[in-house]
């Protein structure tokens, strides 16, 4: 169900959600949920299942029980657009969540950092500590490990019978890790993996680390 990493001796859990628990603060990050954009798409006639809105509070809920985080941090973009009903929804969710939430403001968020203040939850660009960068978009600077979303990166994994399937994925670099979204309906973007990259993908209810030398061998084999 999770897979441990270890980065600049400090352990993160990464969860089949899509979440990463950072142990050591009691950190939870969560990224891109992108909430409100089924009530958008199902306003403009997309056949989006209205359940769907349910499945987003559904999986937050679930992710943060299982770590009773000492604080959430949304990666961006949690919300889609402009306010709609499920901001209502979004409210009352909060107060049953007793962590300290922390949004670090993405490109899709729109809405004004004064209702975010109304609900107790800080709005900020991004979060530097211990050595890491916190952000939604992703960003080299120097000396520091950068967390982020954004991307939404999955992979795509090719077996004997040239059958394909494509999973989100948390994409890690030497020096980054791109976690991938956690909302319904966001869609992803392929990564292409490099030598120095590893590649953790979610399946179901498990995180599995891909071999990225098999994937090249089997690639070339096409």
């Amino acid at each position: 169900m999770t897979e441990s990493i270890y980065i600049k001796n400090q352990e993160f859990i990464l969860h089949c959600s899509g979440a990463l628990f950072w142990v050591k603060p009691g950190m939870l990050l969560i990224s891109d949920v992108h909430l409100g954009k089924v009530s958008h798409f199902r306003k403009f006639g997309a056949a989006v299942p209205q359940n769907a809105v349910r499945q987003n509070f559904d999986s937050l809920t679930s992710a943060i029980q299982n770590f009773d985080p000492g604080t959430v941090v949304f990666m961006g973009d949690l919300f889609h657009s402009s306010l709609n009903l499920e901001w209502d929804i979004f409210s009352e969710w909060t107060k049953t969540i007793s962590s300290k939430i922390i949004l670090v403001s993405g490109n899709h968020d729109i809405i004004s950092p004064l209702k975010y203040e109304d609900l107790g939850i800080l709005v900020t660009q991004e979060i530097v500590q211990d050595g890491f960068l916190l952000t939604h978009h992703p960003e080299e600077k120097e000396g520091f490990f950068n967390f982020s979303g954004h991307v939404h990166p999955a992979i795509r994994l090719t077996g004997l019978g040239r059958q394909s399937v494509r999973l989100p994925c948390f994409y890690k670099t030497e020096q980054q890790l791109i976690m991938p979204a956690f909302g319904e309906f966001t869609g992803t973007f392929t990564v292409e993996p490099t030598t120095d990259s590893e590649i953790y993908a979610i399946l179901g209810d498990t995180v599995l680390k891909v071999n990225i030398s098999e994937k090249k061998k089997r690639g070339r084999s096409k």
